[in-house]
Formats: C-alpha cells, sequence, structure tokens
C-alpha cells in the first residue's frame, strides 16, 4: 500500500513525487512510467538543453504567457513560480542561467543535469520507480484507489496524474472513463508550411523584429521571424501557433499569413520611403537595404515591387513605393499544414482545469487523484513556460498531497 502513486515519468511527475517526498518525510511512493524512458522531454528539450524556466519573476506578468490555463495559473504562481524553480534547482546544486531573450538553461547547458538532480532526489528519497508499466485501469477502494499497470495491481491512498500531453484523442480514453470531461488534444507550438516555397531560396534569413498576423483574425504576435525551406519559424511564429491553436485547426492548418518584416505601420513605413526619395534620390534602391533587413530578403521585397535593380529612390514612381510598402508591412504566405518538433510536441487539450480545485489540483469527481503538467488543459508559448507549469501544479498538488497524508 502506497501512501501515493505518480502517474507518469516526466517532468510534472518527478517534481511531484519529489516535492511531496520533501513536504512531508516517510511517504512510501511510486512513479509509473509507461515507456522505457524517464524524463523523455526533459532530454530533449531546447536542443538538448533543457528550457528549465523563463526568467519572469512575477506571478502576474508570467501567467500572461499561458493560452489556456493563464487564471489558474496566475493563483498557483502566488506560490511557485519561476523564482521559486530558480532556488529549488540552486539548492540541489543545479544553477540556471538566464540567457538574452530570458530562457533559462542549466549552467552546463545539458539537460542530463536535471536529470541526473531528479534521479538523485528520487533516490535519496527512496521513491520507487517501474518503467514499462503503462496504467490502463484506476479504480475507487474503501482504502483509496487500485491503480492497473502492466498486468500488475497497485495500490494507493493517493494518486497524482501526470501521464503529460498526448496528440492524439485516444490517450485520454481511461480518464474519460472515470468520468472526466477532456478536451481534445491539439498541437501547439508549431511551424507554418507554404507548400508552394516563394521563399524557400532564403532559409536561413532571419529577422529580429517583425510582426506576425492571422489574416481576418485577431491573433497576432511580434518577434523574431526565420524563413526555413518548408515556410515560416522563429518565436513570433511558434508564439502565435500556440495562442491561435484552436482557431487553426479549424481551418485546417489553411489559412494566410500576413507578415509585417518591419513591425511599423503602413503609414509610418510609406513615410520612411518616401523621405529616402526626398533626401537620398541618388541613391540606389535593390542595393542599399533599409530597416535593418538582411540584404537577400530586402532584394527580393524590392524584385516583387516591380523595382528594376538599377533604379534610384528620385526615379522610383508613387506606386512602386506602394507596392513596396505593401510587401513590408503585409507579405503574404499562403499556409497549408504545419511541422512540430517530433518528440517535443506540445499540445493544448487535457482534461478540463473546472473539474479541478484551482488550489488543491484535486479532481472535484474523484477525491485523492490530483492532477498536475501537461494531461491539465493548461499550455504556454515557447521559452520555458511549459516546464514551468509543469514544476508549478506538481508542487501545488504535492502541497495539498502531503497535508492530506497528516494523521
Amino acid at each position: 500500500m502506497y501512501d501515493l502513486i505518480v502517474i507518469g515519468g516526466g517532468a510534472a511527475g518527478f517534481f511531484g513525487a519529489i516535492r511531496a517526498a520533501e513536504l512531508r518525510a516517510g511517504l512510501r511512493i511510486l512513479i509509473l512510467e509507461k515507456t522505457t524512458k524517464l524524463l523523455a522531454k526533459v532530454k530533449i528539450s531546447g536542443g538538448g538543453r533543457c528550457n528549465v524556466t523563463h526568467h519572469c519573476l512575477q506571478p502576474t506578468p508570467l501567467s500572461k504567457h499561458y493560452p489556456r490555463g493563464q487564471k489558474t495559473l496566475k493563483r498557483l504562481f502566488q506560490n511557485f513560480h519561476a523564482a521559486d524553480t530558480i532556488r529549488w534547482f540552486a539548492e540541489k546544486g543545479v544553477p540556471l542561467k538566464a540567457e538574452e531573450d530570458n530562457r533559462m538553461f542549466p549552467v552546463t547547458d545539458d539537460s542530463q543535469t536535471i536529470i541526473d538532480c531528479f534521479l538523485t532526489e528520487a533516490e535519496r528519497h527512496r521513491i520507487e520507480i517501474k518503467t514499462q508499466h503503462e496504467v490502463t485501469a484506476l479504480g475507487r477502494e474503501a482504502s483509496g484507489w487500485k491503480v492497473t499497470a502492466a498486468g500488475t495491481e497497485f495500490r494507493a491512498h493517493r494518486v497524482l496524474i501526470a501521464t503529460g500531453g498526448h496528440p492524439q484523442r485516444h490517450a485520454y480514453d481511461w480518464l474519460r472513463r472515470l468520468g472526466h470531461s477532456v478536451i481534445d488534444p491539439l498541437p501547439s507550438l508549431f511551424t507554418f508550411n507554404e507548400p508552394e516555397r516563394h521563399y524557400a531560396d532564403l532559409m536561413g534569413v532571419a529577422v529580429a523584429r517583425a510582426r506576425v498576423k492571422i489574416a481576418a483574425t485577431a491573433f497576432e504576435q511580434a518577434g523574431a521571424v526565420l524563413i526555413t525551406h518548408w515556410g515560416l519559424s522563429g518565436p513570433a511564429v511558434i508564439k502565435l501557433s500556440a495562442w491561435a491553436a484552436v482557431a487553426l485547426a479549424r481551418l485546417h492548418y489553411t489559412f494566410t499569413v500576413l507578415v509585417n518584416w518591419i513591425d511599423q505601420t503602413e503609414e509610418e513605413t510609406r513615410s520612411l520611403l518616401l523621405q529616402q526619395k526626398q533626401t537620398h534620390g541618388k541613391r540606389g534602391i535593390y542595393n542599399n537595404p533599409l530597416f535593418q533587413l538582411p540584404a537577400r530578403l530586402w532584394q527580393r521585397l524590392v524584385s516583387e515591387a516591380e523595382i528594376a535593380p538599377a533604379l534610384t529612390w528620385a526615379e522610383c514612381p508613387q506606386k512602386a513605393i506602394n507596392k513596396l510598402t505593401e510587401k513590408l508591412v503585409r507579405c503574404p504566405f499562403s499556409i497549408r499544414g504545419k511541422t512540430t518538433y517530433k518528440e517535443e510536441f506540445v499540445t493544448c487539450g487535457g482534461v478540463d482545469v473546472a473539474e479541478v480545485d484551482s488550489y488543491t489540483l484535486q479532481s472535484r469527481q474523484l477525491p485523492g487523484v490530483y492532477f498536475a503538467g501537461e494531461v491539465l488543459n493548461i499550455d504556454g508559448e515557447t521559452g520555458g513556460f511549459n516546464f514551468q507549469a509543469a514544476w508549478t501544479t506538481a508542487d501545488q498538488a504535492a502541497r495539498a498531497i502531503s497535508l492530506a497524508a497528516a494523521p
């Protein structure tokens, strides 16, 4: 008979188990993982460096980076947020560092450092771990819960479900059978595919400050944009995919993206181009990029505005300036499909947070069952926000479990 069984050997599962053991000594805890790999997403996150959290150290601003679950996390961040994550890892001998974009990684730049930290803490607290134990059933008993995995029955007073996000709807069927409402999972954090590949020859060209908008919607984001051989990527695109995830699924990932390469208004842009015509009339247009744009991209936009390579600003007609303005602030891409990063997928959807107590993360339908991590309908932008949600929800569930375990 365990005090706590954790279903899922990923980030939220390990952190919840360890925090429960820290908060109440002597708990008998078991982690059940269905695969042969523990902490798989931790291993591959951030290109193998593990983007542990984001250097945003105030609860309210931090919560604004979550398209789903923002209200719940705003409350939970009062108890455990990014500063607490930094402190917890530092106390375990794993200092974190912030990069220019505020993403935070272990100073070793190696995700194995985080994995080793969790495994060491699990061993120190005598947490049992069983891999290749996929949970197929969860049943209520007089003394708690019976968990069936790999043909074996385990019993516990309390259960923490931290199975992560899944791209397939059926992965949550066993939770539906328990009576929980599960919002169908949908991909989040993905890049945009442009089958026509009009800009594929510019692959690798990046713009540090652009604005990307889904045409005919209110969805837009600013930030860096990268042209790839399949379409568009970069922080602005991936962030936009998170906020527009549900809307884009309804469109079957067929939509038009408008890229404002310089993140300025049409009026500002036209005025600056006319100023060039007045003050630098003798200067050639094609070989003198403006707005700090990469030369290859500028030259493509100039060509698409039908401005001849030898033309100077003084010779440029108003019609061409209008076309160049349009290309700079509303450059269209016809998107057909998306690309996710293999095992690094993130999903929106999961257990409806309305069915979970927002202070304890205990199921309202199933007393003694708690949730943490991406199994909940909570997801964030790219940049360490999803791991932070995992740490925070796992910590909150562990607090409630440790108090409930008291005699």
